[in-house]
């Protein structure tokens, strides 16, 4: 096959899940662009219309979902009604993800135990129902966004959410457990680990209050850079490819080289 044939996503479903914005955005149109039909989920669906919207102008066919990760009934409407739409689910990247801050000694469990509701427990949930249906299929393909923070700590000044940091070591080990177990039917389970990049959930760290912590964070990245769109989009279409057909429990930093260090 050509390259561009490899990388081609023509007739492809994917279900991308906080799609509305930020990474989550970036990858739905990268699917796009490679010629998938993409369902946008996220608890806001004004967000993920929004989305569509725009994706539609690429010439293939999108779905909003409004689906909050945490309930159980969210992600199964989410699976109907993708099934009902499309009959068929090729590609599943779990992007929804949330985070609060709070210091560390003070962090409250309810807190605690909602970040894992929806970063561990709803993506293990949604993954679990999509596997089934991809083992049907005879295979698919499923990318899981873990982050820099999945694999070391995070200063207090800067990253104040203790919890968030754990999840996402959970999400790259389920990533692993998931690529074995699942290899036997043809479905490819992989991970991509974001370092510093500009989304509206960072936003915050770019007001000019905060120029001091962005500097240092900033300057600690060997590329002396933050991450944007095009800099993720085209490893999410490699992954969701056939072009990555050996490769399976991958845990890929795109992190400007921090994680090198």
């Amino acid at each position: 096959m050509k390259v561009s044939e490899m990388l081609d996503l023509k007739g492809k479903v994917a279900i991308v899940t906080g799609g509305g914005r930020g990474i989550g955005k970036y990858i739905a149109t990268g699917l796009a662009e490679a010629g998938a039909d993409v369902v946008i989920a996220s608890r806001k669906v004004q967000n993920c219309e929004k989305v569509c919207d725009e994706l539609r102008a690429l010439g293939g066919k999108t779905l909003a979902v409004k689906c909050d990760m945490a309930s159980d009934d969210d992600i199964k409407g989410l699976v109907d009604s993708t099934m009902k739409e499309f009959g068929k689910i090729d590609i599943l990247v779990n992007n929804a993800g949330i985070t609060w801050g709070a210091p560390t000694l003070q962090f409250p469990l309810d807190k605690w135990d909602k970040i894992f509701a929806v970063n561990v427990r709803g993506v293990w949930v949604l993954s679990q129902a999509v596997a089934n249906i991809m083992k049907e299929q005879g295979g698919g393909k499923m990318i899981n966004i873990s982050s820099i923070f999945g694999s070391r700590g995070s200063i207090e000044e800067g990253h104040p959410a203790v919890a968030y940091n754990s999840t996402k070591a959970a999400v790259e080990v389920l990533t692993k457990n998931l690529a074995v177990k699942l290899a036997r039917y043809k479905i490819y389970v992989n991970c991509i680990a974001p370092g510093f990049f500009r989304t509206d959930m960072m936003e915050y760290i770019f007001k000019p209050e905060m120029k001091a912590i962005l500097d240092i964070m900033i300057g600690q990245i060997p590329l002396n850079m933050y991450g944007e769109e095009d800099h993720i989009k085209a490893l999410a279409v490699y992954l969701a490819s056939p072009a990555s057909n050996f490769v399976t429990g991958a845990v890929i930093p795109v992190d400007g080289g921090l994680g090198a260090m």
